[in-house]
C-alpha cells in the first residue's frame, strides 16, 4: 500500500512516462517512409516531418491523391540532379494545389541523396515538384543561391542505384523544356511504407 506522500510522486512518475511514450511515438510518426515504383526501378525515401512538417505535410497528401502516378522525371542534369512530380510523358503539367511556405531554413542540406522541393524565384513557391540531388549541392542550401535556398524534407533512404540510372540517360529538348530525358521515366506509384 503506498503512503499518502509517496502517492503523488508515482502519479508524477506515471504522467512522465504517459508523456513519454506520447512522445516517443510522435518520433517513429514523424519519419515515414515513401516507395517510388518508376519504369527505371525502385526506391525508398524517409520523410523528415520534425525538421520539415508543412512540406512533408504537402507531399504526403500529394501521395494520397495519386498526383504522381503517370508523372515523369522531366529535368534530369548529371552533376546536379533529377526533377520530378509536375508533368505527364506528353509534357502537360498536372493542376496542383495552392504553393507552401518555404522550410529551407530546417538545417537539412542539399547533399546526394536528398529530396527538395523545386520552386520558382518566388521561395513560397513549391506544390508538387520536387527534386533529387545526385552530388551534395551546397549551393543550393539557405541563404544560397537567392538568399531563401531550397527545402530539404527527407533523403533516399534505399535504390539510390535508381537514381544514379535516371542521372545518367541521354536528355535533350521537349515541348520547350530543356534536360529531358528522351527515354521518358514514369513514376508508376508511390506508397507510403510507416
Amino acid at each position: 500500500m503506498l503512503t499518502p506522500n509517496l502517492l503523488p510522486a508515482r502519479r508524477r512518475a506515471l504522467a512522465l512516462f504517459a508523456a513519454l511514450g506520447c512522445s516517443l511515438s510522435g518520433l517513429a510518426q514523424a519519419a515515414p517512409s515513401v516507395q517510388f515504383q518508376t519504369s527505371a526501378g525502385d526506391f525508398v525515401v524517409e520523410l523528415n516531418a520534425e525538421k520539415a512538417p508543412k512540406t512533408v505535410e504537402n507531399f504526403l497528401q500529394y501521395v494520397n491523391d495519386k498526383h504522381y502516378e503517370g508523372t515523369i522525371f522531366h529535368r534530369v542534369i548529371d552533376g546536379f540532379m533529377v526533377q520530378g512530380g509536375g508533368f505527364t510523358a506528353a509534357m502537360v503539367q498536372k493542376p496542383t494545389r495552392a504553393p507552401i511556405a518555404l522550410e529551407a531554413s530546417n538545417g537539412l542540406r542539399n547533399d546526394r541523396g536528398s529530396i527538395a522541393m523545386a520552386r520558382s524565384g518566388n521561395p513560397n513557391s513549391a506544390t508538387s515538384q520536387f527534386f533529387i540531388n545526385v552530388v551534395d549541392n551546397a549551393g543550393l542550401n539557405a541563404p544560397q543561391p537567392d538568399g531563401f535556398g531550397y527545402a530539404v524534407f527527407g533523403k533516399v533512404s534505399s535504390g539510390m542505384e535508381t537514381i544514379d540510372k535516371i542521372r545518367m540517360l541521354p536528355t535533350g529538348s521537349k515541348a520547350g523544356m530543356q534536360n529531358v530525358p528522351l527515354t521518358p521515366i514514369t513514376i508508376q506509384s508511390i506508397r507510403i511504407l510507416k
